[in-house]
Protein backbone atom coordinates (compact mmCIF):
# COMPACT_ATOMS: atom_id res chain seq x y z
CA UNK A 1 0.00 0.00 0.00
CA UNK A 2 1.56 3.45 -0.75
CA UNK A 3 3.05 5.94 1.64
CA UNK A 4 0.07 8.65 2.35
CA UNK A 5 0.62 12.05 3.94
CA UNK A 6 -1.43 13.45 6.58
CA UNK A 7 -3.61 15.09 3.71
CA UNK A 8 -4.38 12.71 2.06
CA UNK A 9 -1.64 11.94 -0.88
CA UNK A 10 0.89 10.18 -1.61
CA UNK A 11 3.82 12.11 -0.99
CA UNK A 12 5.53 13.80 -3.93
CA UNK A 13 9.22 12.70 -4.93
CA UNK A 14 11.88 13.77 -2.41
CA UNK A 15 13.11 17.42 -2.67
CA UNK A 16 16.28 16.07 -3.30
CA UNK A 17 15.70 13.86 -6.00
CA UNK A 18 18.82 14.18 -8.27
CA UNK A 19 16.82 13.59 -11.92
CA UNK A 20 14.83 16.72 -10.89
CA UNK A 21 17.40 18.82 -9.54
CA UNK A 22 19.75 18.18 -12.38
CA UNK A 23 16.83 19.01 -14.71
CA UNK A 24 16.12 22.47 -12.31
CA UNK A 25 20.22 22.94 -12.58
CA UNK A 26 19.99 22.73 -16.73
CA UNK A 27 17.25 25.23 -17.15
CA UNK A 28 18.78 27.89 -15.20
CA UNK A 29 22.28 26.97 -16.44
CA UNK A 30 21.23 27.42 -19.83
CA UNK A 31 19.06 30.58 -19.47
CA UNK A 32 21.13 32.49 -17.54
CA UNK A 33 23.78 32.55 -20.55
CA UNK A 34 20.81 34.61 -22.49
CA UNK A 35 21.26 38.29 -22.16
CA UNK A 36 17.48 38.76 -20.95
CA UNK A 37 16.61 42.41 -20.11
CA UNK A 38 13.07 43.18 -19.96
CA UNK A 39 11.14 43.24 -23.64
CA UNK A 40 14.70 42.87 -25.26
CA UNK A 41 15.41 39.81 -27.95
CA UNK A 42 17.31 37.65 -25.26
CA UNK A 43 13.56 37.31 -23.34
CA UNK A 44 12.22 36.16 -26.32
CA UNK A 45 14.72 33.76 -26.93
CA UNK A 46 14.20 32.65 -23.43
CA UNK A 47 10.33 32.28 -23.40
CA UNK A 48 10.64 30.07 -26.60
CA UNK A 49 13.17 27.55 -25.10
CA UNK A 50 10.53 27.63 -21.95
CA UNK A 51 7.81 26.59 -24.48
CA UNK A 52 9.74 23.82 -25.43
CA UNK A 53 10.79 22.72 -22.62
CA UNK A 54 7.01 22.75 -21.62
CA UNK A 55 6.52 20.94 -24.57
CA UNK A 56 8.95 18.16 -23.73
CA UNK A 57 6.43 17.69 -20.51
CA UNK A 58 2.92 16.78 -22.62
CA UNK A 59 1.96 20.14 -22.63
CA UNK A 60 0.89 22.74 -25.15
CA UNK A 61 1.91 26.57 -24.43
CA UNK A 62 1.30 29.61 -25.77
CA UNK A 63 3.60 32.31 -26.55
CA UNK A 64 1.61 35.27 -26.39
CA UNK A 65 2.88 39.12 -28.07
CA UNK A 66 2.34 41.67 -25.64
CA UNK A 67 3.71 45.19 -25.53
CA UNK A 68 5.92 46.66 -22.25
CA UNK A 69 8.46 49.51 -21.97
CA UNK A 70 10.84 47.55 -20.58
CA UNK A 71 12.55 49.72 -18.04
CA UNK A 72 11.74 52.04 -14.54
CA UNK A 73 14.84 53.63 -14.12
CA UNK A 74 13.20 55.97 -16.89
CA UNK A 75 10.02 56.60 -15.56
CA UNK A 76 11.04 57.03 -12.05
CA UNK A 77 14.01 59.25 -13.54
CA UNK A 78 11.89 61.30 -15.38
CA UNK A 79 9.13 61.99 -13.11
CA UNK A 80 11.69 63.04 -10.15
CA UNK A 81 13.15 65.35 -13.13
CA UNK A 82 10.02 66.93 -12.98
CA UNK A 83 9.67 67.48 -9.42
CA UNK A 84 13.35 68.82 -9.90
CA UNK A 85 11.78 71.41 -12.42
CA UNK A 86 9.18 72.31 -10.34
CA UNK A 87 11.74 73.64 -7.82
CA UNK A 88 12.72 76.06 -10.47
CA UNK A 89 9.18 77.29 -10.70
CA UNK A 90 8.59 77.55 -7.02
CA UNK A 91 12.40 79.74 -6.96
CA UNK A 92 10.94 81.82 -9.37
CA UNK A 93 7.73 82.91 -7.75
CA UNK A 94 5.30 80.56 -9.94
CA UNK A 95 4.15 78.04 -6.77
CA UNK A 96 0.82 77.22 -8.06
CA UNK A 97 2.52 76.08 -11.23
CA UNK A 98 5.51 74.11 -9.34
CA UNK A 99 3.00 72.57 -6.76
CA UNK A 100 0.57 71.43 -10.14
CA UNK A 101 3.46 70.09 -11.45
CA UNK A 102 5.52 68.56 -8.28
CA UNK A 103 1.58 67.21 -7.74
CA UNK A 104 1.30 65.60 -10.56
CA UNK A 105 4.67 63.74 -10.49
CA UNK A 106 4.16 62.17 -7.47
CA UNK A 107 0.79 61.07 -8.41
CA UNK A 108 2.45 59.34 -11.65
CA UNK A 109 5.23 58.06 -9.56
CA UNK A 110 3.09 56.46 -6.44
CA UNK A 111 0.83 55.17 -9.35
CA UNK A 112 3.76 53.25 -11.15
CA UNK A 113 5.30 51.90 -8.27
CA UNK A 114 1.96 50.65 -6.78
CA UNK A 115 1.07 48.55 -9.77
CA UNK A 116 -1.49 50.17 -10.40
CA UNK A 117 -2.75 51.73 -13.97
CA UNK A 118 0.99 53.11 -14.97
CA UNK A 119 -0.69 55.48 -17.17
CA UNK A 120 2.50 57.82 -17.45
CA UNK A 121 4.33 55.53 -19.06
CA UNK A 122 1.57 54.05 -21.15
CA UNK A 123 0.94 57.73 -22.51
CA UNK A 124 4.53 59.27 -22.70
CA UNK A 125 6.89 56.39 -23.17
CA UNK A 126 7.97 54.12 -26.32
CA UNK A 127 6.96 50.28 -25.84
CA UNK A 128 8.49 47.09 -27.29
CA UNK A 129 7.39 43.58 -27.57
CA UNK A 130 7.62 40.99 -24.45
CA UNK A 131 6.74 37.42 -24.40
CA UNK A 132 4.38 35.77 -21.98
CA UNK A 133 4.01 31.74 -22.55
CA UNK A 134 1.06 30.07 -20.82
CA UNK A 135 0.55 26.40 -20.37
CA UNK A 136 -2.75 24.46 -19.28
CA UNK A 137 -1.56 21.47 -16.43
CA UNK A 138 -3.54 19.66 -14.29
CA UNK A 139 -7.18 19.30 -14.54
CA UNK A 140 -7.99 21.24 -17.97
CA UNK A 141 -11.90 20.80 -17.42
CA UNK A 142 -11.61 21.73 -13.87
CA UNK A 143 -13.34 24.71 -12.53
CA UNK A 144 -11.19 26.05 -10.10
CA UNK A 145 -7.92 27.57 -11.30
CA UNK A 146 -4.80 27.83 -9.68
CA UNK A 147 -2.28 30.39 -11.68
CA UNK A 148 1.64 29.13 -10.75
CA UNK A 149 3.52 32.55 -12.15
CA UNK A 150 7.31 32.72 -12.63
CA UNK A 151 9.00 35.55 -15.02
CA UNK A 152 12.01 35.23 -17.82
CA UNK A 153 13.73 38.69 -17.85
CA UNK A 154 16.68 39.80 -15.67
CA UNK A 155 17.40 42.98 -13.78
CA UNK A 156 19.96 45.58 -14.51
CA UNK A 157 22.39 45.89 -11.43
CA UNK A 158 22.94 49.73 -9.89
CA UNK A 159 24.81 50.68 -7.25
CA UNK A 160 21.96 50.96 -5.19
CA UNK A 161 21.71 46.89 -5.00
CA UNK A 162 25.46 46.55 -3.54
CA UNK A 163 24.88 43.26 -1.17
CA UNK A 164 28.07 45.59 1.15
CA UNK A 165 25.79 47.95 3.01
CA UNK A 166 23.24 45.27 4.78
CA UNK A 167 26.28 42.62 5.16
CA UNK A 168 27.73 45.70 6.92
CA UNK A 169 24.72 46.55 9.14
CA UNK A 170 24.26 43.18 9.80
CA UNK A 171 28.04 42.84 10.87
CA UNK A 172 27.52 46.37 13.27
CA UNK A 173 23.69 45.05 14.21
CA UNK A 174 23.62 41.57 14.34
CA UNK A 175 20.63 41.18 16.65
CA UNK A 176 18.88 44.08 15.29
CA UNK A 177 18.95 43.46 11.45
CA UNK A 178 18.27 39.53 12.45
CA UNK A 179 15.04 40.23 14.44
CA UNK A 180 13.64 42.55 11.25
CA UNK A 181 10.85 41.28 9.83
CA UNK A 182 11.34 43.61 6.91
CA UNK A 183 13.93 44.71 4.11
CA UNK A 184 14.44 48.59 4.12
CA UNK A 185 11.98 49.60 1.37
CA UNK A 186 14.33 51.17 -0.93
CA UNK A 187 12.20 53.20 -3.42
CA UNK A 188 10.62 54.83 -0.61
CA UNK A 189 13.34 57.19 -1.31
CA UNK A 190 12.72 58.00 -4.76
CA UNK A 191 9.28 58.99 -3.69
CA UNK A 192 10.81 61.62 -1.59
CA UNK A 193 12.08 64.11 -3.30
CA UNK A 194 8.42 64.70 -5.20
CA UNK A 195 6.53 64.75 -1.37
CA UNK A 196 9.15 67.60 -0.83
CA UNK A 197 8.95 69.51 -3.87
CA UNK A 198 4.85 69.55 -3.10
CA UNK A 199 5.66 71.03 0.28
CA UNK A 200 8.54 73.82 -1.11
CA UNK A 201 5.45 74.82 -3.63
CA UNK A 202 3.19 75.53 -0.82
CA UNK A 203 5.73 76.86 2.25
CA UNK A 204 8.47 78.07 -0.44
CA UNK A 205 10.99 77.13 2.72
CA UNK A 206 14.37 76.91 1.75
CA UNK A 207 14.85 73.93 4.15
CA UNK A 208 12.56 71.95 2.13
CA UNK A 209 13.63 73.43 -1.08
CA UNK A 210 17.18 71.64 -0.19
CA UNK A 211 16.35 68.36 0.91
CA UNK A 212 13.49 67.88 -2.36
CA UNK A 213 16.78 69.01 -4.54
CA UNK A 214 18.98 66.34 -2.49
CA UNK A 215 16.28 63.62 -3.15
CA UNK A 216 15.47 64.22 -6.58
CA UNK A 217 18.93 64.47 -8.07
CA UNK A 218 19.88 61.62 -6.17
CA UNK A 219 17.49 59.65 -7.62
CA UNK A 220 18.07 60.96 -10.78
CA UNK A 221 21.88 59.49 -10.74
CA UNK A 222 20.32 56.57 -9.47
CA UNK A 223 18.48 55.45 -12.06
CA UNK A 224 20.91 56.62 -14.47
CA UNK A 225 23.38 53.82 -13.01
CA UNK A 226 20.88 51.26 -12.94
CA UNK A 227 19.99 52.46 -16.33
CA UNK A 228 23.80 52.57 -17.95
CA UNK A 229 24.81 48.70 -16.65
CA UNK A 230 23.55 45.72 -18.39
CA UNK A 231 21.14 42.91 -17.13
CA UNK A 232 22.72 40.42 -14.63
CA UNK A 233 22.35 36.75 -15.21
CA UNK A 234 19.46 36.57 -13.54
CA UNK A 235 19.49 32.95 -11.69
CA UNK A 236 18.00 33.37 -8.98
CA UNK A 237 15.76 36.23 -9.74
CA UNK A 238 14.12 34.16 -11.60
CA UNK A 239 15.04 31.75 -13.36
CA UNK A 240 14.72 29.66 -10.45
CA UNK A 241 10.97 30.35 -10.77
CA UNK A 242 11.04 28.85 -14.27
CA UNK A 243 12.54 25.68 -12.94
CA UNK A 244 9.68 25.37 -10.46
CA UNK A 245 7.32 25.61 -13.07
CA UNK A 246 9.22 22.89 -15.12
CA UNK A 247 9.25 20.79 -11.84
CA UNK A 248 5.87 21.02 -11.43
CA UNK A 249 4.75 20.13 -15.65
CA UNK A 250 6.65 17.07 -14.35
CA UNK A 251 5.35 16.41 -11.26
CA UNK A 252 1.62 16.89 -12.70
CA UNK A 253 2.49 14.80 -15.81
CA UNK A 254 3.55 11.60 -13.61
CA UNK A 255 1.06 12.19 -10.64
CA UNK A 256 -1.92 13.71 -11.81
CA UNK A 257 -4.49 15.98 -10.36
CA UNK A 258 -8.20 16.08 -10.44
CA UNK A 259 -10.13 18.78 -9.81
CA UNK A 260 -7.92 21.78 -10.05
CA UNK A 261 -6.40 23.14 -13.27
CA UNK A 262 -2.86 24.82 -13.45
CA UNK A 263 -1.65 27.26 -15.37
CA UNK A 264 2.10 27.39 -15.94
CA UNK A 265 2.77 30.69 -16.63
CA UNK A 266 6.06 32.32 -17.34
CA UNK A 267 5.85 36.33 -18.46
CA UNK A 268 8.40 38.36 -19.46
CA UNK A 269 8.82 42.37 -18.18
CA UNK A 270 8.46 41.59 -14.84
CA UNK A 271 11.33 43.31 -13.79
CA UNK A 272 10.08 46.81 -15.04
CA UNK A 273 7.35 45.99 -12.54
CA UNK A 274 5.25 43.54 -13.87
CA UNK A 275 4.21 44.98 -16.82
CA UNK A 276 4.50 41.66 -18.79
CA UNK A 277 1.79 40.20 -16.03
CA UNK A 278 -0.36 43.32 -16.08
CA UNK A 279 -0.81 42.47 -20.28
CA UNK A 280 -1.14 38.76 -19.35
CA UNK A 281 -3.92 39.86 -16.81
CA UNK A 282 -5.65 41.75 -19.54
CA UNK A 283 -5.86 39.15 -21.81
CA UNK A 284 -6.55 36.44 -19.28
CA UNK A 285 -8.28 37.88 -16.22
CA UNK A 286 -11.37 38.23 -17.75
CA UNK A 287 -11.92 34.20 -18.25
CA UNK A 288 -11.08 33.66 -14.42
CA UNK A 289 -13.36 33.86 -12.08
CA UNK A 290 -11.86 35.25 -8.71
CA UNK A 291 -14.16 32.79 -6.63
CA UNK A 292 -12.28 30.25 -7.76
CA UNK A 293 -8.81 31.34 -8.81
CA UNK A 294 -5.95 31.71 -6.86
CA UNK A 295 -2.15 32.93 -8.01
CA UNK A 296 1.21 31.88 -6.61
CA UNK A 297 4.12 33.95 -7.66
CA UNK A 298 7.13 31.94 -7.68
CA UNK A 299 10.32 34.39 -7.70
CA UNK A 300 13.39 34.18 -6.68
CA UNK A 301 13.39 30.53 -4.83
CA UNK A 302 17.02 29.90 -4.91
CA UNK A 303 18.61 31.13 -1.53
CA UNK A 304 18.90 29.03 1.45
CA UNK A 305 15.37 29.46 2.85
CA UNK A 306 12.02 29.40 1.40
CA UNK A 307 9.70 32.38 2.59
CA UNK A 308 6.33 32.91 2.59
CA UNK A 309 6.02 36.58 3.17
CA UNK A 310 2.54 38.15 4.55
CA UNK A 311 2.86 41.02 2.59
CA UNK A 312 4.25 42.73 -0.50
CA UNK A 313 4.54 46.23 -1.88
CA UNK A 314 7.00 49.40 -2.90
CA UNK A 315 5.47 51.65 -0.92
CA UNK A 316 3.19 50.15 1.14
CA UNK A 317 2.41 46.16 2.59
CA UNK A 318 -0.60 44.40 1.00
CA UNK A 319 -1.02 41.12 3.00
CA UNK A 320 -1.10 38.10 0.89
CA UNK A 321 -4.06 35.69 1.17
CA UNK A 322 -3.83 33.96 4.47
CA UNK A 323 -5.61 30.56 3.95
CA UNK A 324 -3.46 30.38 0.60
CA UNK A 325 -0.88 30.74 2.84
CA UNK A 326 -1.66 28.20 5.19
CA UNK A 327 -1.59 25.68 2.06
CA UNK A 328 2.11 26.57 1.86
CA UNK A 329 3.27 26.43 5.41
CA UNK A 330 1.60 23.25 5.66
CA UNK A 331 2.75 21.45 2.50
CA UNK A 332 6.31 22.72 3.96
CA UNK A 333 5.64 20.87 6.88
CA UNK A 334 3.98 17.53 5.43
CA UNK A 335 7.84 17.30 3.66
CA UNK A 336 10.15 18.73 6.44
CA UNK A 337 10.70 21.65 4.64
CA UNK A 338 12.28 24.53 6.51
CA UNK A 339 10.23 27.57 5.53
CA UNK A 340 10.07 31.60 6.67
CA UNK A 341 6.41 32.45 7.34
CA UNK A 342 6.83 35.56 9.72
CA UNK A 343 8.38 38.22 7.03
CA UNK A 344 7.46 40.66 5.20
CA UNK A 345 8.48 41.94 1.52
CA UNK A 346 9.43 45.16 0.62
CA UNK A 347 9.77 44.25 -3.01
CA UNK A 348 6.79 44.08 -5.45
CA UNK A 349 5.89 40.83 -7.83
CA UNK A 350 3.90 39.62 -10.20
CA UNK A 351 1.39 38.70 -7.28
CA UNK A 352 0.50 42.07 -6.76
CA UNK A 353 -0.86 42.39 -9.58
CA UNK A 354 -3.02 39.79 -9.16
CA UNK A 355 -3.85 41.09 -5.73
CA UNK A 356 -5.03 44.72 -7.09
CA UNK A 357 -7.29 42.82 -9.71
CA UNK A 358 -9.04 41.06 -6.60
CA UNK A 359 -7.91 37.48 -6.75
CA UNK A 360 -6.35 35.16 -3.86
CA UNK A 361 -2.25 35.19 -4.02
CA UNK A 362 0.86 34.68 -2.42
CA UNK A 363 4.56 35.08 -3.17
CA UNK A 364 6.96 32.19 -2.70
CA UNK A 365 10.64 33.42 -2.58
CA UNK A 366 13.78 32.64 -0.46
CA UNK A 367 15.96 34.67 1.85
CA UNK A 368 19.65 34.54 2.42
CA UNK A 369 21.61 36.04 5.93
CA UNK A 370 20.48 39.46 4.87
CA UNK A 371 16.99 38.68 4.62
CA UNK A 372 16.72 39.34 1.17
CA UNK A 373 17.40 37.59 -1.93
CA UNK A 374 20.79 36.00 -2.56
CA UNK A 375 23.06 38.19 -5.51
CA UNK A 376 20.00 40.16 -5.41
CA UNK A 377 19.93 42.35 -8.90
CA UNK A 378 23.78 41.87 -8.30
CA UNK A 379 26.11 40.34 -11.55
CA UNK A 380 26.68 37.10 -8.99
CA UNK A 381 23.39 36.51 -9.75
CA UNK A 382 24.90 33.79 -11.58
CA UNK A 383 23.41 29.49 -12.30
CA UNK A 384 26.33 28.53 -9.88
CA UNK A 385 25.41 30.46 -6.98
CA UNK A 386 21.88 28.88 -6.97
CA UNK A 387 20.96 26.76 -3.93
CA UNK A 388 19.38 24.27 -6.15
CA UNK A 389 18.07 22.20 -2.91
CA UNK A 390 15.82 24.99 -2.15
CA UNK A 391 14.42 25.66 -5.89
CA UNK A 392 13.80 21.11 -5.46
CA UNK A 393 12.07 22.37 -1.99
CA UNK A 394 9.90 25.08 -3.80
CA UNK A 395 8.74 22.45 -6.37
CA UNK A 396 7.59 19.96 -3.47
CA UNK A 397 5.91 23.13 -1.51
CA UNK A 398 3.81 24.10 -4.90
CA UNK A 399 3.08 20.64 -5.70
CA UNK A 400 1.35 20.39 -1.70
CA UNK A 401 -0.25 23.24 -2.58
CA UNK A 402 -1.91 22.33 -5.59
CA UNK A 403 -3.30 18.73 -3.98
CA UNK A 404 -4.31 20.62 -1.69
CA UNK A 405 -6.93 22.75 -3.47
CA UNK A 406 -7.61 19.94 -6.00
CA UNK A 407 -9.07 17.78 -2.83
CA UNK A 408 -10.87 20.48 -1.16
Amino acid sequence: MATRTVDGHRPAPGTHDPELLAELEHAVTLLADIDRPSASEGETRAALWIADALKAHGLEPRVEAERAHGTYWWPVGLLNAAALWSLRLARRGRRKRAFALAAVATAALVDDLDHRHRWFRRAALPHKPTHNVTAVAGDADAARTLVVVAHHDAAHSGAIFDPGLPRALQARFPETYDKAIFHPPLLWLTVLGPLLAIWTAVSGGRRAYRWARFFTVGTILGMADIGRRPAVPGANDNLTGVAVLLGLARRLREQPVRGLRVLLVSVGAEESFSEGMAAWGRRHFPDLPRDASWVIAVDSVGSPTLCAPISEGFLRPYDYDPALRRHAIEAAGAHGVDIEADFRFSFATDAQIAHHAGYRSMMLGSVDELRSPSNYHWPSDTADNVDYDTVGEAVTVVDGIIRRLAAA
